[in-house]
């Protein structure tokens, strides 16, 4: 699995975007968001349980995100048309605004490291990546557990200081000096 330090992988992919009709789908790739920190999440599968709940989150935090010169980019290796059908089914999904990446056939996923050695889907994982496209903070759940969206805002807010930061830091606190 890709970690701490090392570069996210370039990647070519479609987009659920949208419900509005014609612009549904958008094809995003490693450029897009230039000089933007990106938090990408995995989720195992559409139509799902545990899944919307984490959407759901990450989608209703997207403006605090935002405000942190970071975008949210959601994927799993379900294709863009089965994201749109999800957006329309499900009611907490329907408003959602940002991007469903459609990792069909694996490849980022894979070059991640973070296909279930078993179900052949993505694990939960969670990546921040900063604006230079070197990953800064990796988080990997079992298929049963949900994510914290408060504890990847938390961690976000703490790699922006470029300082070090004390266990349990919070935006306000003071952090730690070397000397």
């Amino acid at each position: 699995m890709l970690t701490i330090g090392d570069k996210f992988p370039a990647f070519e992919l479609q987009a659920s975007i949208s419900r509005q009709p014609g612009k549904e789908f958008a094809k995003l790739t490693h450029e897009s968001y230039p000089g933007k920190w990106r938090v990408f999440f995995f989720w195992p599968m559409d139509f799902t349980f545990v899944c919307p709940t984490e959407i759901i989150g990450f989608g209703q935090r997207v403006a605090d995100f935002a405000q942190r010169d970071a975008v949210v980019l959601g994927a799993s290796t379900d294709t863009q048309y089965v994201h749109l059908g999800w957006r329309e089914a499900h009611p907490g999904l329907r408003d959602l605004s940002m991007p469903m990446l459609a990792d069909t056939k694996r490849e980022l996923s894979n070059a991640l490291g973070i296909l279930h050695k078993e179900e052949g889907v993505p694990l939960r994982a969670t990546f921040i990546v900063d604006p230079e496209g070197i990953i800064r903070w990796v988080s990997v759940n079992d298929l049963a557990v949900g994510r914290n969206v408060d504890e990847v805002l938390r961690i976000l807010d703490a790699l922006r200081t470029g300082e070090l930061t004390p266990c349990d830091w919070v935006p306000g606190d003071k952090t730690l000096s070397a000397a």
